[in-house]
């Protein structure tokens, strides 16, 4: 028997249906689906020291459990000290069965571990997409706060199928993603 992460079967069989039926699509085709998510960590101080890269680089994998690439400046800036093709900060895309993975250890392990939690924004892209901001790597298990020497934020975005944000939050929150002063069918 194949693994298939929880909520990928969660998705097929209870998100479907609750979109099909609030929304009145005619084919499951029409179900807006995740199609990806983006983990992007821009590391500025990387200019000045180059471990910091190195050590997020090795952070972002072990968060997203695939190996993260670095981003590079596309053009020289003086004022910032910065050269066209250093290194920036890191990034990783998730697709398929890692990505349900990680959505699943970020909403029931991560995101409950922030300091006075009372949900996430709810300001969606216009075109059904949305973009969590992170302040502290640290809410993450797989991160040991003892090795930290940097605390460094991440955006972590949510890429979907669908074709508005109402869409595209009702796809998140059926998710189980916490968004501030919803209510839940």
């Amino acid at each position: 028997m194949k693994y298939t992460p929880l909520l990928k079967k969660k998705y097929f069989e209870e998100v479907i249906p609750a979109l099909t039926k609030e929304f009145n699509y005619k084919t499951v085709m029409q179900v807006p689906r995740l199609q990806k998510i983006v983990i992007n960590q821009g590391v500025g101080q990387a200019v000045a020291d180059k471990k910091i890269i190195e050590t997020a680089q090795a952070e972002l994998t072990a968060i997203s459990g695939q190996k993260a690439v670095q981003t590079v400046s596309r053009k020289d800036i003086s004022n910032f000290k910065l050269r066209r093709d250093m290194p920036i900060g890191v990034r990783v895309t998730l697709r398929r069965d890692r990505m349900y993975e990680f959505l699943e250890r970020l909403v029931s392990a991560a995101l409950p571990r922030i300091r006075d939690f009372r949900g996430v924004n709810t300001k969606f892209d216009g075109r059904g997409n949305y973009t969590l901001g992170i302040s502290e790597q640290i809410i993450f298990p797989e991160i040991d706060i003892d090795k930290i020497n940097k605390i460094l934020g991440m955006e972590i975005s949510f890429v979907t199928t669908a074709d508005t944000d109402e869409e595209g939050f009702a796809l998140l929150r059926e998710f189980g993603i916490p968004f501030k002063n919803v209510k839940k069918n």
